[in-house]
C-alpha cells in the first residue's frame, strides 16, 4: 500500500470546503424549492404545463358552473382561470429543503388529479413532464443540475 499525504495548505482547503459542500445541500435545495415554486405559479399564468404544452380547456359542463371574475363565494374571489377558480390551490403551493433533499408541491390535495388527469378530466400538469416516471421537464432538470454543481463546485 502506498500512502500519500498532501501538505497543501490551498489543496487541503478546497478539499475541506468541497466535503463541506458536499455534506450539506442545505442552500442548493432552498434555492431549488424556490425556483420550482416560481416555475409552477409562472405555469398558473401560461396554462402551460412543464414541457409548455397548453392546458386542455374547460368542459362544456366546467365552463357553465365556473365563477366570472369577481364572483365571490366562501372559498374566496373568482378568477374565471383553469386550475385557479378562487386562488386556493396556487395559494397553497410550497416547498420544504433540508441538507440532502427538497419537497415542492400543492397543499390541496385535488392538485394531484390536475397533475395526473382522470378518466374524465385531461393531465394540466404543474410539475411533472411525465407524472407517472415522476420526471422533471429537460429545462427544470437542467436548472436543478446545474444549482447542485454550482453548490458543490468551488467559486
Amino acid at each position: 500500500m502506498i500512502t500519500i499525504t498532501v501538505n497543501d495548505r490551498e489543496v487541503r482547503e478546497l478539499l475541506a470546503g468541497l466535503y463541506a459542500r458536499a455534506t450539506d445541500f442545505a442552500p442548493a435545495m432552498t434555492k431549488i424549492g424556490a425556483e420550482l415554486e416560481t416555475r409552477i405559479r409562472a405555469r398558473f399564468e401560461t396554462q402551460s404545463d412543464p414541457l409548455g404544452h397548453k392546458w386542455a380547456d374547460w368542459a362544456p359542463s366546467t365552463k357553465k358552473s365556473y365563477p366570472g371574475p369577481g364572483t365571490k363565494s366562501s372559498q374566496g374571489q373568482g378568477n374565471a382561470r383553469i386550475l385557479d377558480r378562487y386562488g386556493v390551490m396556487l395559494k397553497d403551493i410550497g416547498w420544504e429543503a433540508d441538507a440532502i433533499s427538497v419537497r415542492v408541491g400543492l397543499a390541496q390535495p385535488y392538485a394531484q388529479y390536475h397533475e395526473y388527469g382522470t378518466k374524465r378530466m385531461p393531465r394540466r400538469g404543474l410539475l411533472f413532464a411525465d407524472p407517472n416516471a415522476k420526471t422533471l421537464a429537460p429545462a427544470d432538470q437542467r436548472y436543478v443540475l446545474d444549482v447542485i454543481e454550482q453548490h458543490i463546485m468551488p467559486p
